[in-house]
């Protein structure tokens, strides 16, 4: 029999630095193997260019270059999990696997019949918190019940953090514990069913825009905010060091901005039906128009509404958009054109490289109104005050839509005002 290692199973923790599962799999002493699985429950359901797909094989032959300096590698499959593992054990002896926890629907899922399978192999699966300074219970009410407002959940948090919460974990002084190994191959894209996306990612560079963040994080023409969700989503960047950096350079928005994304984590664990269903439940009775031709206009920013124009246009091009112009567009179409949001939210999680499944349903329900600590229904974003707040020279607009301002340009799809009067006509007949 091979001798006796330990897996840990690369997930959304996508680095070898400051990484807790990883940390307590080499400290324990026996050899670790690396892992990450190409999910195929998730890829399947992937457009064949998703971007997402080329930004994590990228980060994985990083990972496997890293890992191999130090005579190691990381074993690379292609399939369904509960396919894969039984192929593992017959590979290798493994006695545990190490993780990092993740909270969708799908991952709990998943990581629960893994669990059982792996524990009837008689194989220890450890998980641990990762991707959040809080998760789960950790934050709660008095009486032990969630927050479901973000304002007082945000005071517990920040005053229960601490050094202890934001602390690395010193994984380098344990890499000698990898198993050594041959070079491990590497599926292609192409034997995966995907192309090699063009789009250009995002590097973590952040530090230099905290300063103004608070000021100048608003207006979309500015290179102001961090682009930092896509290495969140997939753990390149890890948040003890995001937390920790808002702290030293004192940028308390920018802190809060971290703890929504937690906020919105808890609210998904302790709320799992609201990723498909509208928090308030009540909101479900909305009778939608969900009028498909209105609704291409939107997702390809024909709308004759010039910053919605504009930020659906540069979501589609970049697989990123404004997050300002994020609540403007989530409102129009909600509110203006009375299309549901998770047709919205659909298309988001289709096109957005940092799309985060509690954050994004979180957000659409803020914008609709239908979800915790929402935006009421009666508040309907005007997309012209939007533009004079926030893009008064129209510098943002015409970047996105060069033809702003001439005959070629799209008329408006709906007028404001009688927008505005019919959405609440119809969302007062549902929640009265």
């Amino acid at each position: 029999m091979n001798k006796p290692i330990n897996i840990f199973w690369f997930r959304r923790d996508l680095r070898l630095e400051d990484n807790a599962g990883l940390y307590h799999a080499l400290n324990d002493g026996s050899a670790v193997l690396p892992l990450f699985i190409f999910d195929k429950n998730i890829l399947d359901k992937l457009p064949k260019d998703d971007a997402r797909v080329t930004f994590i094989y990228q980060t994985i032959q990083e990972l496997k270059e890293e890992l191999q300096k130090h005579g190691s590698d990381l074993l690379v499959k292609y399939g369904k999990p509960e396919k894969v593992w039984p192929e593992i054990l017959k590979e290798y002896n493994v006695e545990e696997v190490y993780t990092n926890h993740d909270y969708e629907p799908y991952a709990r899922e998943r990581d629960d019949s893994m669990a059982e399978f792996l524990t009837s192999e008689k194989i220890t699966f450890r998980t641990f918190k990762d991707q959040v300074i809080f998760e789960k219970n950790e934050i709660l009410k008095a009486d032990k019940t969630p927050y479901t407002v973000f304002t007082p959940y945000y005071k517990q948090w920040h005053a229960k953090l601490n050094d202890f919460f934001i602390k690395a974990y010193p994984t380098r002084k344990y890499f000698k514990n990898f198993l050594e190994t041959e070079h491990l191959p590497l599926p292609t894209l192409k034997e995966m069913g995907f192309e090699k996306s063009q789009l250009d990612f995002p590097k973590i560079s952040y530090k230099s825009k905290l300063d103004d963040y608070a000021k100048e994080r608003d207006f979309p023409a500015l290179d102001s905010t961090t682009r930092i969700g896509l290495h969140l989503r997939f753990g390149t960047l890890s948040i003890r060091k995001a937390v920790k950096d808002a702290i030293e350079a004192k940028s308390n928005v920018w802190l809060s901005e971290l703890a929504w994304r937690e906020f919105y984590m808890t609210i998904l664990w302790h709320f799992p039906y609201a990723a498909f269903d509208s928090f308030k439940k009540q909101y479900d009775k909305i009778k939608w128009r969900n009028n498909e031709k209105e609704f291409k206009a939107w997702c390809e920013g024909n709308t004759g509404y010039p910053i919605v124009d504009a930020g659906m246009r540069q979501l589609n091009e970049t697989g990123w958009m404004h997050n300002r112009v994020r609540m403007v567009v989530a409102s129009f179409l909600s509110k203006h054109l009375l299309i549901d949001w998770r047709w919205g939210e659909a298309y988001f999680a289709e096109k957005l490289l940092d799309y985060e499944m509690a954050s994004n349903v979180g957000g659409w329900q803020w914008a609709a109104g239908s979800g915790n600590d929402a935006a009421p229904y009666f508040r309907v974003f005007n997309p012209e005050l939007q533009t004079k707040r926030f893009d008064s020279k129209f510098e943002y607009i015409k970047k996105w839509v060069p033809e702003f301002g001439t005959k070629k340009y799209a008329q408006p799809i709906v007028e404001h005002k009688f927008a505005r009067e019919r959405v609440l006509k119809v969302f007062k007949e549902a929640l009265s």
